[in-house]
Formats: C-alpha cells, sequence, structure tokens
C-alpha cells in the first residue's frame, strides 16, 4: 500500500539524521563554489594561465549544474530521491578528488564539469527529501532549520577556503569533499526514507536536457573564446531546437506555458539580471582583492562575510514586509542597492584598508540583496498557481545560475579584462572598476524593469517559503507534493 504522508517528526532522532544529511550534502556543494573563486588567483599563479581558463574552471561547472538541474529533479521525482541524491554526493566527491590531483588546466576544467553533474544530482533532492518525508506540522521547521544552517555552511565556505590555500594548498579545497560525503551517504542510507512522486512514470525529458546543456556549452565558448561565431552560432541553434522541443514533448522539464504571466516573465528577468551582475562581479572581486589590493587568501575569504550576516538576519522581515505592502517596492528599490553596492567596488584598489574600501561596498551589497530576495522568491510562486510552485521556484534556480554563467563569459571582455591582465594591478583594477560600474547600471535598469512590471498581487503565494530566507543559488523548491515510496519504515 502506498502511503501518502510523510513519516519523520521534526524531534525524531531519525529526522534530525535526515536533516543533518541533507545539510551536509547541500553543504559540500555551496562550500564548494564559494571557496573556488578564493582560488582563482592561486590555480592561475601555479598553472601560470590567462584568465580564459579561470573563467572555465568556474563555468564549466555551471555549464553542467544549470544545464542538468531541472532533469535531475525529474530522475528525483522518478526514480527516488534518495537514490538520486546519493549518487549526485558520490559522483561529486570523486569528481572532487579528480580537482585536487588536476595536473593541468584542462584536467581541472573537465573535472570542474563532472562536478557540475554531480552537484546537479544532489542539489534538487535536499530539500525535495525534506518536503517529503517530515509531517506537515514540522515541514516548516525542518525546512527553516535546512535554510540556517546552509547560510552557515554558505558563511563558512570562503572563510574555510582562504585559510585550506593559506595553509596548504587550493588543492584541498577539493579533496576536503570526500571525508565529508562519505558521512553523508553512510547517514543518508541508514536514516532517509525512500520517496518519489507516484505520477512521475513517463520518460524523463533527456532529450531537452542533452539540448540545453549543449546549447549552454556552445553560447558560452563563443563568448569566452571571442569572437568565435561558429559556436556561438551552434550554441543559439541548439537552444532554439530546445524550445521547440519543450513545446513538443509531453513531459517538459521547462513548462514554457508558466511564461504566459507577465508577473513571472518579468520576475524571472530582474533574477537575470541581477544575479547575472552578481556572479560576473564576485568572479573579479577576490582576483582584485589578491592581485592588487594585497590581501591573503583568508583575508578575501572573509570580505565577503558581512553580505551573509545581513542576509541571515534580515531576509525574513524582509520577506513579511513584501506580504503586507507587495513586492513591488522592494524590487525596486532593491536592485539599485544591490548596484550602489557594485558602484562602491569602485572604490577598491591598492591603497585603502578593508573598513574603508571593501566593507561599505559589501555591507550596501547585503542589504541590497536582502531587500530583493525574499520578495523575489515570494513573487515567483504567486505568479502560478500553487500546484506548479515548486518547478516554478526550480525554473527561477535555473535562470539564476544561468544569469552568472554567461556573466562570467561575457564581463571580463566586456570591460576590457582579457588574456593575463589579472596579473597586472593597474591594467586589471582599471577594467575591475569598469566591470563593477556596468553591474550597478544592470542593477539600476533591473529596479526600473521591477517598477514598470511588477504588481502588487493581492492574493496570498501559491506557496510562501517557510524558511527564513531562500537564495535562487542555494537549490530549488520541491517541485509539488509528494509521496514516499512503499515500505518507508515511520520514525521512532
Amino acid at each position: 500500500m502506498v502511503r501518502t504522508a510523510p513519516l519523520l517528526t521534526y524531534g525524531s532522532a531519525r529526522g534530525r539524521w535526515t536533516l543533518a544529511a541533507t545539510v551536509g550534502g547541500s553543504a559540500i556543494a555551496s562550500i564548494d563554489a564559494t571557496a573556488v573563486n578564493i582560488a582563482l588567483p592561486a590555480i592561475g599563479n601555479e598553472f601560470d594561465t590567462d584568465l580564459s581558463v579561470l573563467q572555465w574552471v568556474v563555468t564549466s561547472y555551471t555549464l553542467t549544474l544549470a544545464g542538468l538541474l531541472l532533469v535531475a529533479g525529474a530522475l528525483g521525482d522518478r526514480y527516488g530521491r534518495r537514490r538520486v541524491f546519493d549518487i549526485g554526493i558520490v559522483w561529486f566527491a570523486l569528481a572532487s578528488v579528480l580537482c585536487a590531483v588536476a595536473w593541468n588546466p584542462e584536467t581541472l576544467i573537465g573535472a570542474r564539469a563532472l562536478q557540475g553533474v554531480g552537484a546537479a544530482l544532489l542539489t534538487p533532492g535536499s530539500l525535495a527529501i525534506l518536503e517529503a518525508v517530515f509531517v506537515p506540522a514540522d515541514r516548516g521547521k525542518a525546512i527553516g532549520a535546512w535554510s540556517g544552517l546552509t547560510g552557515v555552511a554558505s558563511a563558512i565556505g570562503p572563510f574555510l577556503g582562504g585559510w585550506l590555500i593559506q595553509a596548504a594548498s587550493w588543492r584541498w579545497i577539493f579533496a576536503i569533499n570526500l571525508p565529508i560525503a562519505l558521512v553523508v551517504v553512510l547517514v543518508s542510507r541508514r536514516h532517509i526514507p525512500e520517496s518519489r512522486d507516484p505520477e512521475a512514470t513517463g520518460r524523463v525529458d533527456m532529450v531537452g536536457g542533452v539540448l540545453v546543456t549543449l546549447g549552454l556549452v556552445g553560447l558560452t565558448y563563443g563568448l569566452i573564446q571571442w569572437p568565435s561565431v561558429a559556436a556561438l552560432g551552434l550554441g543559439v541553434v541548439l537552444l532554439a531546437a530546445f524550445i521547440v522541443w519543450e513545446t513538443r514533448t509531453p513531459a517538459p522539464i521547462l513548462p514554457l506555458h508558466l511564461f504566459r504571466s507577465t508577473q513571472f516573465t518579468a520576475t524571472n528577468l530582474v533574477t537575470f539580471i541581477v544575479y547575472g551582475a552578481m556572479g560576473g562581479a564576485l568572479f573579479l572581486l577576490p582576483l582584485q582583492l589578491q592581485e592588487v589590493s594585497g590581501y591573503t587568501p583568508l583575508q578575501a575569504g572573509i570580505s565577503l562575510l558581512p553580505v551573509t550576516v545581513i542576509m541571515l538576519l534580515l531576509s525574513a522581515r524582509s520577506g513579511a514586509l513584501a506580504a503586507r505592502i507587495g513586492p513591488r517596492l522592494q524590487m525596486s528599490a532593491g536592485p539599485v542597492l544591490v548596484g550602489l553596492g557594485f558602484a562602491l567596488f569602485g572604490m577598491i584598489g591598492s591603497s585603502g584598508t578593508y573598513v574603508t574600501e571593501v566593507l561599505p561596498a559589501v555591507t550596501v551589497l547585503g542589504l541590497g540583496l536582502a531587500v530583493t530576495v525574499a520578495p523575489l522568491t515570494a513573487t515567483v510562486l504567486a505568479a502560478v498557481p500553487a500546484r506548479h510552485a515548486g518547478v516554478a521556484s526550480a525554473v527561477n534556480n535555473d535562470v539564476a545560475r544561468a544569469a552568472a554563467l554567461i556573466a562570467v563569459a561575457v564581463l571580463p571582455a566586456a570591460a576590457g579584462i582579457t588574456g593575463a591582465a589579472y596579473m597586472n594591478p593597474a591594467e586589471f583594477t582599471d577594467g575591475f572598476h569598469t566591470a563593477s560600474m556596468i553591474c550597478a547600471g544592470l542593477c539600476v535598469f533591473a529596479g526600473a524593469l521591477a517598477a514598470v512590471t511588477i504588481r502588487n498581487e493581492t492574493r496570498p503565494p501559491a506557496a510562501a517559503p517557510s524558511q527564513p530566507w531562500h537564495c535562487q543559488l542555494d537549490a530549488p523548491v520541491p517541485r509539488a507534493a509528494v509521496t514516499p515510496s512503499p515500505g518507508a519504515e515511520t520514525a521512532p
């Protein structure tokens, strides 16, 4: 008999172990993602390579993650969320080992692409498992705890990465994933009940996943290796083929009908611009801090800590305010604040201190993100019927990742940073300041776009987030209501 209720309670031993495993899985991906940017100068110096290789170290990971994220969520619904989550953890760990022993840039880039596949497999499962296996009364507590603990892990990531790079080698930011992954898999196998969606019986849209991934590869290659017109053209053709395929396949990974909602489309456009600007600026910032300002990896790693602290403290209040007054004001003003933070990046040079140059910028950036992110998430969910709230959030997540991917490919060239410029402090500083102003302008435009297009809905969100804050770069909210698989045991 198929059980129709989740199984675990928040206070049970099995519930706590389940929460720990999902937090651990999300943590290794978030820590790794934040630590890699801090490691870029060390990687570039060891391999004596130019900026395009460092771009590929970042984008190869994001390519496979963004391209396969929606497919991976469907695989979990179809074949079991815990199973796909465990496979993702093991895959991510093995790819991390390959990153740690990479003997040349090409090996590292390939290993990072494999890491992205593992991250795509584990990321949707972490929240979907909590949604599936906890009783409704405790689901909010579990997801809230997951958000808070994952936020702590995100804050630890740059600090831990900077310390490992400074004390040993950039390779250790990858090697440390192996023991963590081993513990997560052992706990998962012992304590997490399996769950799947009983209605997910058709074929998973693998064709769509392949088309969008290869399309992003072509587009990114053409932008980084500019002007590679053939790669750009192939990428555009493949992405167009993906859209055509999604309109014809019976079970698309990207339900295009969601974009008939002006509110949904506008919110995703704002997401694309803001997260694109953030991805591009935060790719360049560690290089500026270490190569120009003379920061150690550890100092660079903790420089953005105020952003995480501010978001943890204020995002829940921001979401509550948006629920009272509507999202339009915050989604209009928030991106402008983010843009002001990026404009203040223009103060960062070789002669100032953290307090006078970096702290004002990251403080304003954190305030802007706190004002923007929670209303943005709630607006995405409110723009579609309740039954589509999960997939709407997953699409918004993927939009944010794709935006960061394209920004890392485009922004350096747009700012005049090419080749080995990051090793020339004066040349790189000029480019960094130009890039900061480009990002600032984009965010101001996003705020204006929101002011024109976002409406204050009178109905409540379709499925308001129960966690304190939800950043699209963490993980998508589960797609829909779920049912644990037959034979799952009741929690003690």
